[in-house]
């Protein structure tokens, strides 16, 4: 969700009443509902105006939708089985309805970082690797944070080299995760893990973390982090985009968060990124850079990371195309 989004959604929400509203948050996945809270929380005296066009857009997006079926996974399951038989239909399915199977999991989502890597400090790195990517990369990059190098660097290389979960490797966690693991039996290998996943993990710990996982796998196999790294895309990596890309992530793009962003960029970078604002933009776009005081790493990396987050979902919707032929790195 961006600002705009998130702004509106919480106006229509508070327009609803708590009973309605609390409908809807159960629908929300941990995330949402974060970003949401924090906004409503955020949010004092809005117009008459405001609400009204929230309102008049919900309405709009929601007369041209139409649902045509109630339970879409169930019909998913039964036209593939009738289409394919029961044993080729189950492969397709588990890719299609990925991970939907294992709603257990679906307890750590709803847990802080540190949490979750005090529930699994003990385990073997294996099952750490196993549960972890069930989990959002973002979120499991701030629970690798919370472990030793070495542990960290380990479960990393087991994620890298992962080509499916087994339920026994799930099933071994049932005594710590009573609760969250009830109902194993029931699931099936699904294709997690392996060389995108770990990379979309380590794009998000930071600079310095990010170098010690690549060179602890580099030991174990070169070739292998050398794919890794080919599946990353940092923030100077923005100079593969054309300038339309790059037009296209600036619009959703604050100019604060870009002007700190950028305090920690290549001088390539920068001139790319000016050359594709008007004039009028690019002037006052150097004149807070030269203005702006000294800027903690931590905080650039933070909106460098936040402007990442835009390219990726923009790729995801096909709207831009990294080059060299990288593409898929976010598909």
């Amino acid at each position: 969700m961006e600002d705009q989004g998130l702004q509106d959604a919480a106006i229509f929400l508070m327009s609803l009443g708590e009973e309605e509203a609390a409908e809807v948050f159960k629908h929300l996945s941990p995330k949402e509902v974060q970003k949401l809270g924090e906004t409503i929380a955020k949010t004092r005296a809005v117009s008459h105006e405001r609400v009204d066009q929230v309102m008049q857009r919900f309405s709009s997006e929601a007369s041209s939708q139409s649902l045509l079926v109630s339970d879409t996974d169930n019909y998913v399951r039964s036209v593939l089985k009738r289409a394919l038989g029961d044993d080729k239909a189950a492969l397709l399915i588990d890719r299609i309805l990925q991970g939907g199977d294992v709603s257990g999991i679906e307890s750590l989502k709803w847990m802080d970082p540190l949490s979750i890597a005090e529930l699994l400090r003990n385990e073997h790195p294996q099952i750490v690797a196993a549960i972890l990517v069930h989990l959002e990369a973002e979120q499991t990059a701030g629970v690798l944070k919370h472990f030793p190098e070495r542990t960290r660097n380990d479960v990393m290389l087991r994620i890298a080299t992962l080509e499916g979960i087994q339920p026994t490797a799930l099933k071994d966690l049932n005594e710590v995760l009573y609760k969250v693991l009830a109902g194993g039996d029931k699931i099936r290998k699904t294709s997690m893990g392996g060389v995108k996943t770990a990379a979309e993990i380590i794009n998000m710990m930071g600079t310095q973390i990010e170098h010690s996982v690549i060179e602890s796998i580099r030991e174990f196999d070169a070739d292998l982090a050398q794919k890794i790294m080919d599946k990353m895309f940092t923030f100077d990596d923005l100079l593969r985009l054309d300038g339309k890309s790059i037009q296209l992530v600036l619009k959703e793009v604050a100019t604060d968060q870009l002007v700190i962003a950028l305090k920690g960029a290549t001088n390539d970078l920068r001139e790319l990124i000016l050359s594709n604002m008007s004039t009028r933009a690019a002037e006052a776009l150097r004149e807070d850079l030269e203005s702006r005081g000294p800027v903690r790493l931590s905080e650039v990396e933070a909106q460098q990371k936040d402007i990442l987050k835009v390219v990726r979902r923009l790729s995801e919707e096909g709207q831009i195309a990294l080059g060299g032929g990288e593409e898929e790195a976010f598909v």
